[in-house]
């Protein structure tokens, strides 16, 4: 029988990483029904919807509930701690039985909800980790992040292109440079094309009614691509929530609308809504120049490729993507697409601070509201 029939756990989880895995899951060993409260401020840069999903997803077994906190936290002042709590007790709606955290606060908090108070793993022996040392340094934190957490914050590089210039073999190659890197790179993911083997399916399928059938027999509907576009989409997530902090594609659900475009003669607007939910951190096009034409059975001619590379560009401009255009040799493509990633994984990831706490000053006078400002460490 569990010693608890009502526990909480409590915290930003700004972003959520093993130390507050563990600590949920600590909780609901020893409790019949454990809520988990996600707290954040307006001033974070991580909205509160997306912390709350990825915490029921790591923990579909605890009531999951947030709530936005904008108070000044002062542990010092009665009543920024009522005012904390009117929050607290409103977003929770029921009595509770213990309280666990990790944090000095957490005796004071489990006596502000007449409960018994938890501690666990104060010292962070188990998993040396905190929400701050996650939000500096994500890359070097990289293991004690969640599934959800590392696709969120994954860098997405798309290589997208015309017919025959070099998309599959300049991917393939910078995933390859990245897990020679070792380390936390060793696990870099690279996502195929998926409209290319739903092309392969879709030749075989005419080769089977008619063995003679080539790649002009084969014709699409507008109906397809939507189709395409999900599938691809979901692989890239796949690979995110795997793979180590920066991710390769080739192709993207952006670029299933400019080839739609090519064989259907116009846009399609749900393949657009599609490659709107997923934001991408960098393109890589790769023009038709310096690029011989090769004939795979699945390609229509070379006179199309400048086209196509018209429309990739003009495209990622109106839409205000970030993209760098690669020509010349193989050699010297990829020796600018590994500067341009660095150069995308060098700016690090920008979380806005969260509101600071006032601490008691060591000298003020016992009785009066004194302190100065740091920044909670979970």
């Amino acid at each position: 029988m569990k010693r608890y029939g009502h526990g909480l756990v409590l915290g930003k989880f700004y972003p959520p990483h093993a130390g507050h895995h563990h600590l949920v899951r600590t909780a609901q060993d020893q409790c019949e029904r454990l809520t988990v409260l996600v707290c954040a401020a307006s001033v974070e840069s991580v909205p509160l919807a997306d912390r709350v999903a990825w915490v029921r997803e790591a923990h579909p077994g605890a009531d999951v509930v947030g709530a936005v906190d904008d108070i000044p936290v002062d542990l010092h002042d009665p009543a920024v701690w009522e005012a904390h709590m009117a929050i607290f007790r409103g977003a929770v709606g029921r009595p509770v039985d213990a309280v666990f955290t990790s944090e000095a606060y957490g005796t004071e908090l489990a006596r502000r909800f007449a409960a018994e108070a938890v501690c666990v793993d104060r010292e962070r022996t188990l998993f040396p980790v905190s929400g701050t040392a996650v939000r500096a340094d994500p890359v070097g934190n990289w293991e004690f992040l969640g599934p959800a957490v590392r696709a969120a914050l994954t860098r997405r590089v798309v290589v997208l292109g015309a017919e025959s210039t070099g998309t599959t073999t300049l991917s393939r190659a910078l995933a390859a440079h990245w897990r020679e890197r070792g380390g936390v790179w060793a696990k870099t993911g690279w996502v195929a094309e998926y409209g290319r083997r739903y092309s392969e399916e879709r030749l075989a399928e005419a080769r089977a009614a008619d063995p003679a059938a080539t790649w002009a027999d084969v014709s699409f509907t507008s109906a397809e691509f939507p189709v395409i576009a999900r599938r691809q989409d979901a692989e890239e997530e796949r690979a995110a929530r795997l793979g180590s902090p920066v991710l390769f594609c080739d192709t993207d659900s952006f670029a299933t609308g400019i080839w739609h475009e090519r064989y259907m003669g116009g846009r399609n607007e749900e393949v657009e809504r599609i490659a709107a939910v997923t934001q991408r951190d960098l393109y890589l096009l790769t023009d038709h120049a310096d690029v011989l034409f090769e004939d795979d059975g699945l390609r229509d001619g070379p006179q199309l490729r400048p086209w196509m590379t018209g429309r990739f560009l003009a495209e990622l401009e109106r839409t205000g993507k970030r993209f760098l255009v690669l020509r010349g040799d193989r050699e010297t493509r990829l020796a600018a697409a590994v500067a341009a990633v660095d150069g995308l994984l060098a700016e690090g990831w920008q979380f806005a601070d969260p509101l600071p706490e006032r601490v008691a000053d060591p000298v003020a006078v016992p009785g009066q509201v004194s302190g100065r400002m740091r920044e909670r460490s979970r």
